[in-house]
């Protein structure tokens, strides 16, 4: 499992997601739902696409109530049509009106963004580019959008700012250029016994040849290349360094890019331009 996909990140995730909407009770479940009522519901599609959330959905019912029983019927990454059930929860029905929405609202998000991403990726079939996530993603809702771009088929990039050193134009900017830039992190993660991968993003061939007559780092950063100057730069680093392009690329401009011979794209379109998926639960006899 990835790291950031820990048992105990997710539990925080959904207890935090279950303080902002319980919060100190589901007053319309306690009061018309007995409680011992005992109930069951159908997870529905109503959507096409790729399918993500299963596993969260598990998580976040067992979080509610560990005695709801959940039975699968797809997993996570399947293709999936209208009418197809996933899943079906069974157990107290206060517990499933209480998990009801936050189980949706990560599953529709979650779904949406593994429909978009895999459709980029398949754009992509037959390079050797792989397609990479970014940071740009919802606050406090990262895990789950990292997780569905995994599920989509794409690389996950940095999670945090923890976990790699990736210098990019501000941070060269205030540094004082490219070099200054460069030595400062090499020198803060040596002094730091961080361990942490170097990744320095370029603007031009300028800054490209001041980091490649530096050196010290693992990844190159192409920012707003267009596709015949990025496969000029990928020749030109011939190698030495992995090579990422990003910058205003889009589905009709992906494959193009793809082709540059670029090792990785990177796309924040793969979380912040998302339509989510129509899913539903619905009750039904126990």
């Amino acid at each position: 499992m990835l790291a950031y996909l820990d048992p105990t990140h997710i539990k925080s995730f959904i207890q935090a997601a279950l303080r902002e909407d319980v919060g100190p009770g589901d007053f319309t479940s306690l009061a018309t739902v007995d409680t011992s009522t005992q109930g069951k519901a159908h997870l529905i599609v109503k959507d096409s696409g790729i399918l993500a959330g299963v596993e969260m959905a598990h998580y976040i019912f067992k979080e509610v109530d560990p005695l709801l029983h959940v039975q699968t019927f797809l997993m996570d990454g399947a293709n999936i049509q209208p009418g197809q059930v996933v899943l079906d929860v069974q157990g107290n029905a206060q517990s499933i009106l209480k998990a009801e929405r936050l189980v949706l609202n990560c599953m529709q998000r979650m779904s949406g963004i593994a429909t978009y991403t895999r459709k980029m990726v398949n754009l992509l079939e037959g390079t050797r580019c792989q397609l990479l996530d970014t940071r740009k993603t919802t606050p406090n809702f990262r895990i789950a959008e990292k997780w569905a771009c995994k599920i989509g088929g794409a690389v996950n990039h940095r999670y945090a700012l923890y976990d790699m050193i990736l210098i990019k134009d501000n941070h060269v900017d205030y540094a004082g250029g490219i070099k200054a830039a460069l030595k400062k992190a090499q020198e803060y993660n040596q002094s730091h016994a961080l361990g942490l991968a170097i990744e320095i993003e370029v603007r031009n061939e300028a800054e490209l040849d001041e980091v490649l007559e530096v050196g010290g780092i693992q990844r190159i950063m192409l920012d707003n290349f267009s596709p015949d100057r990025l496969r000029d730069a990928v020749r030109k680093i011939n190698g030495r360094y992995i090579t990422e392009a990003s910058g205003g690329i889009t589905e009709n401009t992906l494959r193009a890019y793809g082709e540059t011979g670029v090792n990785y794209i990177s796309m924040g379109a793969l979380t912040h331009q998302i339509k989510s998926l129509d899913l539903s639960l619905k009750a039904t006899k126990a």
